[in-house]
């Protein structure tokens, strides 16, 4: 019979796996980002919120914090880095009003997880209450990185991928918590579940609809483009007539 801590260990291998695949979900995103050269109507609060979430969970999972969380440790260790990537493309790609304001947050961030991270470690005497107000504050954040795609009001513009991967996501860390019963991460996974389910409802429910909306906007787009060249061939018409005929008004007076 498997004993609950090898069931565990491989529950918390498949979702290291699968939590890799979040991270990457929005992938396809950048990529559209990077061919348009600009991040459009794209939000960066889904990726501020998964960076700070990233950094909460590798405290947490620390041996000084939380001991024989290596997975968590891995993982959002991970996910930290591609992160980082993230938001360097989005910064990349954002005017220079947008660009402030990610700046800002991540450096906020950064300040966050660093005090704590000093205060915990120096003032706290016990590992078991350190992981408690880390914990505390992983859940929140997780919370918030979960929810975080809702905030973005066009279904055109929630990245599918990401929403899918949150579902599945959220499924598989509230397992491994289960088998050794863990609060700190059954809460913001079950929540995560709820909110991935909650996040492709949504799309099954307003896709169509958004889609139609996209092709029209596209063939509005394209008919404005058209009459753009349309008028600047009858200017560039206009200008060599009266060029021509300026042309002969000057040859016929030199005559």
């Amino acid at each position: 019979m498997v004993s609950a801590e090898a069931a565990r260990t491989v529950v918390g291998i498949i979702g290291n796996i699968i939590a890799l695949f979040f991270f990457l979900s929005p992938a396809p995103t950048f990529v559209r980002i990077w061919k348009k050269g600009a991040v459009e109507q794209y939000s960066p609060i889904p990726y501020l919120a998964t960076l700070i979430n990233c950094m909460l969970w590798t405290l947490y999972a620390l041996p000084v914090v939380q001991p024989g969380s290596l997975l968590v440790l891995t993982i959002s260790a991970t996910g930290l880095v591609i992160e980082i990537v993230y938001i360097i493309l989005f910064l990349t790609f954002s005017d220079k009003k947008m660009r402030l304001k990610v700046l800002l947050a991540v450096l906020v961030e950064i300040m966050f997880t660093a005090l704590l991270a000093f205060l915990t470690l120096t003032l706290v005497p016990t590992r078991s209450k350190r992981a408690t107000i880390v914990g505390i504050l992983c859940i929140f954040s997780s919370t918030v990185m979960y929810s975080s795609p809702l905030a973005i009001l066009s279904v055109e513009f929630m990245p599918f991928y990401l929403s899918l991967a949150t579902f599945v996501n959220g499924l598989v860390w509230t397992a491994y918590a289960l088998i050794r019963l863990n609060p700190i991460i059954i809460v913001p996974n079950g929540l995560g579940a709820l909110f991935g389910l909650t996040q492709l409802i949504l799309y099954a429910l307003y896709y169509k609809s958004t889609k139609r909306l996209t092709a029209a906007r596209k063939e509005k787009d394209i008919q404005v483009s058209m009459s753009m060249v349309v008028v600047v061939n009858e200017a560039e018409g206009e200008a060599k007539k009266t060029h021509i005929s300026l042309q002969n008004e000057s040859e016929k007076n030199g005559i």
